[in-house]
C-alpha cells in the first residue's frame, strides 16, 4: 500500500509509501495511538441547509439517465452526497462535515468557494460572461501577462484551453510540427489524458480502450525507485527513505543510470532516430506519485534534445505550488522544458488549462490556424487570475515533520478490496482522500493548499486509526 501525501501544498517531500502484508504484518510503533483521535478542527462557517431532491431520487437518476461510467466512477459503496463547500470542507446533504484531503481530484487549489476568487468571479459574472479571442479585451491579457511572469525564461508564449487533455493534445500538435518528427516518448504509468490523441500518450490499461489511438507513441521504463527494479528502500531517492545514505559512489547513482539506460535502449529500439517530444510529469500522480531519481529528467531531457525532440512538463497536478519548494514540478529536477502544460488547479475548479512554451515553438504553431472557442474566455480568465492573486501561507516547516509508521514486508500492492475497506473507513471518520496507482495501491492525499497543521493533525491520527483497525481485522 502506497500512500501519497500532499499536505499544504507539500507534494514531492511528504510523499511516503506503506506496505503492508496479510500475518507477517508487525505491530505499528506506539507513537500513533489507535484510539487517541482528536476532534476535528472547528469551522466557524455555516453552510445553507439542503432541501433540494432527495439521496433516493438522485441516485434513480444518476442509474437511468447517466452514462454507466459515471456510476463505475463513484468513489464509495456508500456515497457521498455534497451540498457545499467552503476552503478546505464539503458538507453532504445531511449537514455532515468533511476535511476534503482530494479537492476534487488535485483541482481545487486555494479552496472551495474561495471568498476572494468568488468575489471576483461574481464581478464578472455581471459584467461579460464569455466572448472569445477574436476579439481583444482584458481578462485574457491580464492573465495572460500573470501567468508568464510566474514561468522562467524563455517560456512566455501561453495558449488558454478548456481542460488538461485539451492542453496535451495541444502540445502534441505543437511538438509535432515544429520538430518536424512524428515519435513522442512518455514514462509506464504515465497519465496525460483520455481523449483520442492524449491516449497514446497515457500508459496506463485502465484509461485506454480497445480502439485504435494515437499512433506515434512509445512508453519507456517509469524511474520508480520504491517499486522498480532498481532502487528499494534503502535507494536515496526513495521516497520511504529517511537518512539519504545509500551505498552509491559519491555523484552516481546506479538506479537513475539503470533507468537512463532503459531510456537508451527504447530509443535505440522503438522510434526512429529522430523524434517530436518526451511528455514526463515531474511527480507521476494518478500513477502513484512515483518520484524520480535525482537528475533522471536532466539527463533524460538531454537524450531527447540530441535527437531533434522537445521536452513538455506535464504540469496539470504539480503545477502551481502544489510541491510546495517550488511553483512548477519542473523546478525541483533543474531542467527547462520547451513546452508546459497545466490545468486543475489553475482555475481552482473552473474549466481551464493552458499550453505555454517559447517563441519560437510558438512561431511554428503560428504558421496554421488553431482555434479554441471557449479558451481563454472572460470567466476563466478571471477566476484564473483571482486564483494567482491568492496566496497562502506556506505549511513547508510543519507538514515535513510528519512521519507515519513505514512498514517494508513487501512492496507488493494490498489487495483491492482491502484498500477500499479502509479507503470506505477513512470517508466515515470525516476525511475525503482519493486513490489510485498504477496497482490501485496509492492513497492520494492532495488537499486545498489552504488546510492548517490542525488539519493534518486529524487526518494522520484518522489515517492511523484506520491501519490500525485494519490489522486487528487481519
Amino acid at each position: 500500500m502506497q500512500v501519497e501525501y500532499a499536505l499544504g501544498g507539500i507534494f514531492l517531500n511528504c510523499t511516503h509509501q506503506i506496505s503492508i502484508t496479510g500475518p507477517a504484518c508487525q505491530k505499528l510503533s506506539p507513537d500513533y495511538s489507535s484510539t487517541n483521535i482528536p476532534d476535528m478542527p472547528p469551522c466557524s462557517f455555516k453552510p445553507e441547509e439542503y432541501k433540494g431532491m432527495s439521496k433516493e431520487r438522485m441516485l434513480q437518476i444518476r442509474r437511468q439517465y447517466c452514462n454507466p461510467m459515471i456510476m463505475k466512477g463513484t468513489s464509495y459503496k456508500n456515497p457521498v452526497f455534497v451540498n457545499q463547500g467552503y476552503m478546505q470542507w464539503l458538507w453532504d446533504v445531511d449537514g455532515k462535515r468533511y476535511l476534503d484531503l482530494f479537492a476534487g481530484v488535485a483541482t481545487v487549489s486555494v479552496g472551495h468557494c474561495h471568498p476572494k476568487v468568488t468575489a471576483a468571479a461574481q464581478e464578472q459574472l455581471k459584467r461579460l460572461w464569455h466572448t472569445t479571442i477574436i476579439y481583444v479585451y482584458p481578462a485574457i491579457h491580464e492573465y495572460c501577462e500573470k501567468l508568464a511572469a510566474h514561468m522562467p525564461d524563455p517560456l512566455k508564449m501561453v495558449y488558454l484551453t478548456n481542460s488538461g487533455s485539451e492542453a496535451n493534445d495541444l502540445a502534441m500538435l505543437m511538438a509535432r510540427f515544429h520538430t518536424g518528427n512524428h515519435d513522442i516518448i512518455t514514462l509506464r504509468g504515465s497519465y496525460h489524458g483520455g481523449s483520442p490523441q492524449t491516449m497514446g500518450l497515457t500508459s496506463y490499461a485502465s484509461y485506454k480502450f480497445p480502439v485504435a489511438s494515437n499512433s506515434g507513441c512509445s512508453n519507456t521504463m517509469c524511474p520508480d525507485v520504491f517499486r522498480g527494479l532498481w532502487g528499494g528502500s534503502h535507494c536515496r531517492d526513495s521516497p520511504v527513505q529517511t537518512t539519504r545514505d545509500c551505498g552509491c559512489g559519491q555523484g552516481h547513482c546506479m538506479a537513475k543510470e539503470q533507468y537512463i539506460g532503459q531510456l537508451k535502449e527504447t530509443l535505440a529500439t522503438s522510434v526512429p532516430g529522430r523524434i517530436a517530444a518526451f511528455f514526463a510529469e515531474p511527480i507521476q500522480g494518478v500513477g502513484g506519485a512515483v518520484q524520480y531519481p535525482k537528475t533522471y529528467l536532466k539527463e533524460a531531457y538531454e537524450l531527447v534534445r540530441e535527437r531533434g525532440g522537445v521536452c513538455i512538463a506535464d504540469e496539470v497536478q504539480t503545477g502551481f505550488g502544489r510541491t510546495g519548494s517550488h511553483f512548477w514540478g519542473f523546478q525541483g529536477h533543474d531542467v527547462l522544458p520547451d513546452i508546459v502544460t497545466m490545468a486543475k488547479g489553475i482555475g481552482n475548479g473552473f474549466p481551464m488549462g493552458a499550453v505555454v512554451t517559447t517563441p519560437e515553438v510558438a512561431a511554428s504553431f503560428a504558421k496554421c490556424l488553431h482555434f479554441n472557442t471557449f479558451g481563454g474566455n472572460p470567466m476563466a480568465c478571471t477566476v484564473a487570475s483571482a486564483v494567482l492573486d491568492v496566496r497562502i501561507p506556506s505549511l513547508n516547516n510543519t507538514a515535513m515533520n510528519f512521519k507515519p509508521n513505514i512498514l517494508q514486508v513487501s512492496r507488493d500492492p494490498l489487495p483491492t478490496e482491502d484498500m477500499l475497506e479502509i479507503f470506505e473507513e477513512v470517508k466515515d471518520m470525516g476525511v475525503l482522500i482519493g486513490k489510485g496507482g498504477l496497482y490501485g495501491q496509492t492513497f492520494r492525499i492532495k488537499p486545498p493548499m489552504c488546510i492548517t497543521k490542525e488539519d493534518a493533525d486529524f487526518f494522520l491520527a484518522v489515517f492511523n486509526k484506520c491501519i490500525h483497525s485494519y490489522m486487528e481485522r487481519r
